[in-house]
């Protein structure tokens, strides 16, 4: 009698295993009983295989359906946030549109359907792999803030990538009202976003980070999720002409304000061309060293300094700088607008035009005897053209 259960308990273990898998996932198929319905014919395969760790985070997941089609395909992490995917080939082959996170378990269920209509499901869990090496992108500008017309989403990544394509992917920038919006690569370490023309004001922008489980570099993952939010203010743009020695200072096409100013002084000329407010400081140190003028200046008290370059041109207030505004050009390369020693006084033009900026607002230099500033010189990207920028 012994014998006899044991052979009953080998053929229900036997049945309960389900078939057509490849060892990747527990298939199920509905109506394969032992009531006498028909087996579907269809053959569900989910790689990685069923308790794969360490597995790759792009170009591993992948579910096939053979002797029929998938109907069905499933994917979510721990936290319930499902993975989309696309099924293709008439439902031969399911993939993911996205890149998987890191260090993340996943369960699949997927589903086929046979010619006769008869289904078959399969179900299996994976963990991706836990990176050695990680990347993070610091970006600009910060999330809820208010920024000028000029201001480009701007991200510095703390790696090399070597993987351009499949880090862009990764970055998802959306616009209210919508508005063309594309990346541009400085080098290996930085991604600028903008559109062609500056933005609208009022216009929201939303960018998705979703860089975790990006392979950026061979070995290297992102690990960063985030959401960064932000809005165009009014439109202000400031023109300074090193030659009359005037900024003429443009709210929403229209002037609201004329001020003196002095530029850059023979061998030290301003560069031309469209700027980015990128930080703003009440009050600043400035020496010659750090820009590479030796001893030349060192001044600890700059007061409302505005900075327009990565290379060190600013336009700030100037209390040293007599009767030079409207007049002669006698800097070392940044815009000055007078202000007084300390920078108490509101009433004075650098404290007008600092108290009336915010970070983004554009200022352009024309007349000047130097070239245009370099696009990745700061925020500047805006002296490309669209052509340039896209390609």
């Amino acid at each position: 009698m012994s014998a006899l259960i044991l052979g009953a308990l080998m053929v229900t273990a036997t049945a309960c295993g389900g078939g057509g898998g490849s060892g990747s996932g527990d298939t199920k198929d509905k109506g394969s009983g032992t009531d006498g319905t028909k087996k579907s014919q269809a053959v569900v395969t989910i790689a990685p295989k069923n308790g794969a760790d360490a597995v790759d985070t792009s170009g591993a997941l992948k579910v096939t359906a053979a002797k029929g089609a998938l109907t069905e395909v499933e994917v979510k992490d721990g936290k319930g946030r499902e993975v989309a995917g696309t099924i293709a080939g008439g439902g031969a082959t399911w993939t993911p549109s996205t890149h998987l996170a890191a260090a993340t378990t996943y369960k699949v269920h997927a589903v086929a359907k046979d010619s006769a209509g008869l289904t078959s499901a399969a179900d299996s869990s994976f963990t991706t792999l836990t990176p050695k090496n990680t990347f993070v992108g610091h970006y600009t500008p910060e999330n809820g803030s208010t920024v000028g017309v000029g201001m480009p989403i701007s991200i510095r990544f703390t790696r090399g990538i070597t993987h351009p394509e499949d880090v862009e992917k990764a970055i998802d920038v959306k616009t209210e009202p919508a508005v063309e919006v594309r990346g541009h690569w400085f080098g290996n370490d930085r991604l600028d976003f903008r559109p062609k023309e500056y933005w609208k004001p009022g216009t929201k922008v939303t960018m998705k980070l979703d860089l975790d489980g990006v392979e950026g570099r061979p070995g290297v993952y992102g690990k960063q999720t985030r959401t960064v939010s932000f809005t165009i203010g009014r439109n202000q743009v400031s023109t300074v002409d090193a030659k009359t020695h005037n900024m003429v200072v443009r709210r929403d096409g229209k002037v609201v304000k004329t001020i003196p100013i002095t530029t850059g002084k023979p061998g030290y000329d301003t560069w031309n061309g469209q700027m980015v407010i990128s930080e703003r400081l009440t009050v600043t140190r400035m020496n010659g060293e750090t820009v590479g003028y030796g001893g030349e200046y060192d001044i600890a008290d700059v007061p409302h300094a505005q900075r327009l370059t990565d290379s060190g041109t600013f336009i700030h207030g100037n209390y040293w700088g007599g009767g030079t505004f409207g007049n002669v050009n006698s800097s070392h390369g940044c815009v000055g607008l007078r202000d007084v020693k300390g920078g108490y006084d509101k009433s004075v033009p650098a404290a007008w035009f600092f108290n009336n900026s915010i970070t983004g607002d554009v200022v352009i230099v024309k007349n000047s005897h130097d070239r245009t500033v370099a696009p990745d010189n700061g925020l500047n990207g805006w002296n490309m053209s669209w052509q340039e920028w896209i390609k």
